[in-house]
């Protein structure tokens, strides 16, 4: 078990569980959020015990508010480190249990998930762009789901609720919010219970071939967003939030 207080991880039964443990933060991610999830990764690919990932977040408000936009603000954080926001790749299955609002680094820790289950009040946004940040990990995000849902996310900065972002494919399963806890685990027993060489070989294919059609995109995206992140907005976003004011844009 891996316990950093802001951050748990356990395994039972064949299924690991992180869990963003920071609710009076919205389970933002914080620089203590993010190594332990990274921690959590190293240990879920080196244990053969290990079949399914669970990530999943503490209380029934939010999975993840997304960065710490304080810690953002404190540090004046210009383009992020490619790391910045956890990497959640492995070889076994990845299930996203989604108890509450998922927005921003949380929505691209549910994008990286192989399946969502999601609590009936769960909603699901981008949220940069209310604060002057920058999205450059949504980019496979037009072949998850319609282009045009992809442009309402980005553009609008307003969350979708977790039946719509079910119809819209970005879902698979929403369940009452009582449910969340036992039908996520009840998922991940039925994977366990099939051959761990096909479920491998099935989700490397299928990744593989988002891969493919994706190219060079995603590092297109990256040259994109970092004229934003460099900034004046970019600054006064996270300081908008740090001082509970309305951001003052300035478009440079």
């Amino acid at each position: 078990m891996i316990n950093s207080n802001e951050l748990l991880y356990e395994v039972v039964g064949g299924i690991a569980t992180i869990t963003i443990n920071r609710p009076e933060a919205r389970n933002a991610l914080n620089a203590n959020v993010r190594s332990g999830i990274r921690t959590s990764m190293n240990a879920f690919n080196k244990d053969e015990e290990a079949r399914v990932l669970i990530i999943t977040g503490t209380g029934n408000i939010a999975f993840s508010a997304g960065a710490d936009l304080k810690e953002m603000s404190d540090e004046h954080l210009a383009i992020p480190p490619a790391d910045f926001i956890s990497d959640l790749a492995s070889e076994k299955p990845v299930i996203a249990s989604v108890n509450g609002a998922a927005l921003g680094g949380g929505f691209y820790l549910v994008q990286q998930a192989d399946l969502v289950i999601a609590a009936s009040h769960a909603t699901f946004g981008i949220t940069e762009a209310r604060f002057g940040r920058g999205a450059p990990w949504a980019a496979p995000l037009p072949l998850l789901i319609p282009p045009r849902i992809a442009l309402e996310l980005l553009i609008t900065a307003q969350p979708i609720s977790a039946y719509r972002a079910q119809n819209e494919g970005l879902v698979n399963f929403v369940v009452p919010s009582g449910e969340l806890s036992s039908m996520t685990r009840s998922l991940a027993h039925q994977i366990i219970e099939n051959a761990p060489l096909s479920v491998a070989a099935g989700k490397a294919m299928v990744r593989e071939t988002l891969a493919a059609v994706l190219g060079d995109s995603q590092q297109r995206a990256k040259s994109l967003w970092d004229q934003v992140y460099l900034s004046a907005d970019a600054q006064e976003g996270p300081r908008a939030f740090k001082e509970k004011r309305a951001p003052q844009w300035r478009g440079r």
